[in-house]
């Protein structure tokens, strides 16, 4: 049955982001499944058929790699895992670009690294080059790129659960899916049978935290939490997302038709400049600031800037221009913003109304520690 939200979501949706992960794509033995890279060329082709722009984020390169060279698994040495991921990733690609040619459309290779996203430079010529691919009518097909990465082939830090949902806040697209291996966020073990489908998410709370039942197998870096902090990322940021059964047929055609598929995650009633959203979901935090319960709520419920007033402490060094994590008295994270002091220098002023600060550093370049519109909230 037809979910009234749901069609407007993708009646709405200009720019849609789809996640692949490895276990979709690869067969039990971890051989690339070039069967289900073509359907998924199929409905990724339907998409575009419906008036929609895609952009597609997919795992499986160690995977494809692990097959052309017939290994028995995963390499567990680094130099060797970025090798197996440099020979997938050109089988990978050129599987999808064989699939899609035949619907008139050909894969663009995108690579990323996190720091391709944590400097503001490059991240708006990502951000460029996507949507210039967009308008030849290519699909970006976007991976990490494991071959010269080293943290995002070590820790979760970077799967591609998070590169997807730091793709979409760059492209401010109004849906992100994400395939899984299983039907979408269940309320118990998916395994069992006592344990419901939840079919719609309107806040990320505790109790939805609670629901998550991870397993570590496999090819796979990823799981529900992974999947869980990818949607919290983009429902703060304004966007929606589907986390639903890669597996199964028709799926994408589900979707378009507005159904209950999967599990829907809605968007937040917030608006985030380009800017904010940079500052919130793809800079790396250089530093902490714990404030008090006045200025958690003067920045979270009233829009005010960061003062020196509301600081209690903080943690590491950062310089001026630093984007550095903003969180209560018990460290919860609360927001995300440019300094416009040094370290040091907060640690100088922190408790002091504004105008004390020349009196301690011997001027008062500014009156606020974070400037309102160089803030982005990303909890509370």
């Amino acid at each position: 049955m037809s979910d009234p939200l749901r069609q407007e979501i993708f009646a709405t949706a200009d720019i849609i982001v789809l996640k692949v992960g490895t276990r979709v794509l690869t067969l039990a033995e971890g051989v690339l499944n070039r069967e289900r890279i073509g359907q998924l060329a199929d409905e990724m082709n339907a998409l575009r058929r419906a008036g929609k722009r895609v952009v597609l984020v997919s795992s499986g390169a160690v995977g494809a790699g692990i097959s052309t060279l017939g290994l028995a698994g995963r390499p567990t040495d680094l130099a060797q895992l970025q090798a197996v991921a440099a020979v997938g990733q050109t089988k990978l690609i050129e599987a999808y670009d064989q699939m899609l040619v035949r619907h008139g459309c050909h894969a663009a290779q995108v690579l990323l690294t996190a720091d391709d996203l944590n400097d503001r430079t490059r991240y708006l010529n990502v951000r460029n080059t996507l949507l210039s691919l967009l308008r030849f009518d290519t699909l970006p097909i976007i991976n990490e790129n494991d071959t010269v990465s080293v943290e995002e082939l070590m820790t979760t830090f970077g799967d591609n659960d998070r590169l997807a949902a730091m793709v979409t806040t760059l492209l401010r697209a109004s849906l992100l899916i994400i395939f899984s291996d299983v039907d979408g966020l269940f309320d118990g073990d998916p395994s069992l049978a006592g344990s419901k489908l939840v079919s719609t998410v309107t806040n990320i709370d505790d109790k939805i935290q609670s629901f998550v039942r991870d397993r570590k197998t496999g090819l796979s870096k990823g799981g529900m939490s992974s999947k869980l902090e990818a949607a919290r990322i983009v429902t703060t940021g304004g966007e929606n997302v589907i986390i639903a059964n890669g597996h199964t047929p028709g799926t994408i055609q589900r979707i378009i038709a507005g159904d209950a598929v999967g599990t829907l995650f809605v968007a937040q009633k917030r608006s985030l400049s380009p800017l904010q959203r940079w500052i919130g979901f793809s800079a790396r935090p250089r530093g902490k600031m714990i404030v008090d319960e006045g200025a958690c709520k003067a920045i979270t419920r009233h829009g005010k800037s960061l003062l020196a007033a509301g600081i209690v402490d903080t943690e590491g060094e950062f310089r001026k221009g630093d984007v550095v994590n903003v969180c209560d008295r018990s460290h919860q994270l609360v927001a995300r913003g440019l300094s416009n002091y040094c370290a040091s220098d907060v640690q100088r002023i922190r408790g002091l109304k504004s105008t004390r600060i020349a009196q301690v550093l011997g001027c008062r370049p500014y009156e606020e520690v974070v400037h309102r519109d160089n803030l982005a909230i990303v909890g509370g």
